[in-house]
């Protein structure tokens, strides 16, 4: 009986007539296999999940000079077993194969050498050069059993896409639950060549990679800027990641493989950050009309700003002619740390471990010579004596790179970088806005290149909502003569004018009233107290004032905790 809110008629059929109106060929694979031909795909059984059909006149077409040999020895390498591998390791493996090329090695027909042919597997440039196909409906066996995706989108025969619906009525989190998690066990060769997977109940549709949790899998509201309205659908996640145009420059630019506490990940990026930073190479091409300055990139703490500088200076590297050099300025130990070990820990990234600046001598010997990337602080362009910094390169394709760039950014120290790299551009990547009198930022960097705030992350589910309430100890003064009884007791001392300066430094802070130990006190027993009667679980993050106020309410907790849990 046919049933008009059916999850075929509601969601997948609509979906399917998206693909079409986007150039796609569709096809129900349901009977794929009834027809007396056999397959209609040309598939000889449902274990396969790369159509050779589609592979080896793709292979022929982005490869003329290649011969029958070599595309079905490149074939043999794309559709190997890959069970010993887990399947994001498997998956990375194919991803570089699909992003780089399939190398094939063939012996000289003299029998003595070998030459290596490298053949092109997706035209990366020109979308219309590929086979852009989606079956629904499209059964896969795995070892043990049969499954049957709602949607596989193939390129080239290469199944990049897996698309899973629901109900309109079903929340959508049960097709990561019951279905996706099904998949990854029962049909797992599917996702070694996976790129990403969407999700949709019709209401609700995410995306995520193989190895997100739930939680990592988002919305994409926007499709071609960040001004256009924000609007939750199938339409919008479809034409912002399947267009032909679209999909091919996400799943070239837009996809990580990052070494984890856990083992590695595959990171997606999230649609602010696609947006973002295709802003930013807009920016870089038009580099001789904003004359290096390539602008602000304002996203809001916590929302991948890290991720976002590799996807920019991965995608310039590959997509941008030209021999670039990027220079990654931070001005704390900590964030320079950070960083390096997030541009370290991507597979494929950094070749040279020798690119973190150890001092200033390093720093000049690095700038001096030609590095893919370069990580240092910003007071190792310092200079003694009030000497005129040292010009260390006048090439045009340096880029550099400044994390929270603030007052830091064009003092002193930021000059001398200028000087430097004469001709270099500058982009900031913050994660606040700029504040008043921070207008010469601007002035250095040029204006906001791509926003992202905090309003719009809550909104995403990016960042958790930040409420706020005054809570005690509030601070008061109670000697209403306290002036007048500090100024009797700095004459009855007798200090020098320096000694008296120095004492009106120290306590002009509100550093001794901050950290009076009974309003320390206070406050540990405050807090003990909020989370002993909130009556739900969770984390929670204390901010001092410095270290050792720290240490002071961190000890101060535990004894209030103990007192709480032996009432």
């Amino acid at each position: 009986m046919h049933n008009p809110y059916s999850e075929d008629e509601l969601i997948e059929q609509p979906a399917i007539g998206i693909l079409e109106e986007m150039g796609w060929e569709t096809l129900n694979c349901y009977s794929e296999f009834e027809q007396a031909e056999g397959s209609l795909l040309g598939r000889q059984t449902k274990f396969e999940v790369v159509l050779t059909s589609r592979l080896r006149p793709a292979l022929a077409q982005l490869n003329p000079g290649a011969t029958e040999d070599t595309i079905t020895k490149a074939i043999e390498q794309l559709t190997d077993s890959r069970a010993l591998m887990s399947p994001v390791e498997a998956n990375r493996e194919i991803y570089t194969l699909l992003k780089d090329g399939v190398k094939v090695t063939l012996s000289e027909p003299d029998g003595e050498g070998e030459t290596v042919e490298v053949l092109q597997v997706i035209d990366w440039e020109n979308p219309e050069n590929n086979s852009f196909f989606a079956a629904s409906q499209f059964h896969i066996t795995g070892d043990m059993y049969t499954r049957r995706p709602d949607i596989v989108c193939f390129v080239n025969g290469i199944p990049l896409v897996l698309m899973e619906f629901k109900r309109i009525d079903v929340n959508l989190k049960a097709a990561y639950d019951d279905n996706l998690r099904d998949y990854k066990t029962t049909i797992s060769h599917l996702f070694w060549y996976n790129a990403f997977i969407v999700l949709s109940n019709g209401t609700e549709s995410k995306v995520g990679s193989l190895t997100a949790d739930w939680e990592h899998f988002a919305e994409w509201k926007r499709v071609h800027s960040e001004d256009e309205p924000h609007k939750v659908s199938l339409e919008t996640i479809l034409q912002a990641l399947c267009a032909p145009e679209r999909l091919l420059d996400v799943v070239e630019n837009f996809i990580l493989f990052m070494e984890a506490q856990g083992g590695l990940v595959k990171i997606l990026a999230k649609n602010h950050q696609y947006l973002g930073v295709n802003n930013t190479i807009k920016s870089l091409k038009e580099i001789e009309d904003n004359q290096g300055k390539l602008g602000v990139f304002w996203h809001t703490q916590g929302s991948g700003k890290s991720i976002s500088m590799l996807f920019f200076a991965q995608k310039v590297l590959r997509k941008v002619p030209g021999n670039w050099t990027f220079v990654v300025v931070t001005d704390r130990k900590e964030l320079d740390d950070q960083i390096y070990k997030t541009f370290v820990s991507t597979s494929g990234v950094l070749t040279q471990q020798e690119v973190h600046a150890e001092d200033i001598k390093h720093l000049r010997q690095l700038l001096s010579e030609d590095h893919r990337y370069i990580f240092t602080l910003i007071h190792k362009f310092q200079t003694q004596g009030g000497e005129r910094h040292p010009i260390l390169s006048e090439r045009s394709d340096i880029v550099v790179i400044t994390d929270e760039a603030h007052r830091s950014q064009y003092d002193t120290l930021a000059l001398n970088m200028h000087t430097a790299l004469p001709n270099a551009a500058f982009i900031a990547f913050t994660g606040t806005p700029l504040m008043a009198g921070e207008e010469k930022t601007k002035s250095v960097f040029g204006d906001y290149v791509s926003v992202y705030d905090f309003n719009q992350s809550i909104l995403d589910g990016a960042t958790v909502p930040l409420y706020y309430e005054n809570r005690v100890p509030t601070l008061q003064l109670r000697n209403e003569d306290f002036n007048e009884d500090i100024e009797q007791i700095l004459e009855d001392a007798e200090l020098d004018e320096a000694q008296e300066a120095k004492l009106e430094r120290e306590f002009g802070r509100e550093y001794h009233l901050i950290t009076r130990d009974d309003r320390l006190e206070t406050i540990a027993e405050d807090i003990v107290a909020h989370f002993m009667g909130r009556g739900y679980r969770g984390k929670a993050m204390v901010i001092s004032i410095d270290k050792a106020t720290a240490v002071k309410m961190f000890d101060k907790v535990q004894e209030h905790w103990k007192r709480a849990l032996r009432v």
